[in-house]
């Protein structure tokens, strides 16, 4: 067997295991606090039906296990002067660099988020900026931070997201 495709039936298997140990009511607590990150243990355990110390022990064996990452805001970016949102889809020109491409556009202000994507483009970031020309200027920073072709997909509006 190659490595690569070891390293595939690994990643496969650990994502098995893991989903064989979330059951019914670990998916009616997380389903919860995706909704609601700051929901209370109090509101989860009527929510699941458990005592509220079942409840926390389950929250925190779920935390331990990285099933549950992290809690955080959600902020209306119009309100926090960040009303410009996009998709710059990234393509490398020197697929050489493709790997340290992700950890060179961390750091850039204005770029919230980078996947990796099946298809022409190798990445896809999530953008938001203050202004067209608050764009503009990312972009550029783009180009000179990591030798790639981009193209740019202005979000109008959010009907709904996780």
């Amino acid at each position: 067997m190659k490595d690569g495709e070891a390293r595939v039936r690994k990643a496969q298997g650990r994502a098995a295991a893991d989903a064989e140990q979330i059951d019914a009511t670990d998916a009616v607590i997380l389903d919860a606090l995706e909704r609601d990150g700051r929901a209370t243990l109090s509101d989860l355990s009527e929510i699941s039906k458990l005592s509220v110390s079942a409840v926390q022990s389950r929250v925190q064996k779920l935390e331990r296990r990285g099933v549950i990452m992290r809690y955080r805001a959600v902020i209306d970016d119009e309100r926090r002067g960040l009303p410009i949102r996009a998709f710059v889809s990234v393509t490398p020109l020197d697929y050489s660099q493709e790997s340290t491409i992700p950890e060179r556009l961390e750091t850039l202000d204005g770029v919230m988020s980078c996947h990796s994507v099946a298809g022409a483009p190798s990445f896809v970031l999530v953008v938001r900026v203050a202004s067209p020309a608050a764009l503009e200027e990312l972009l550029n920073l783009i180009h000179r931070t990591v030798p790639v072709n981009t193209e740019t997909t202005m979000i109008l509006k959010t009907y709904f997201g996780k």
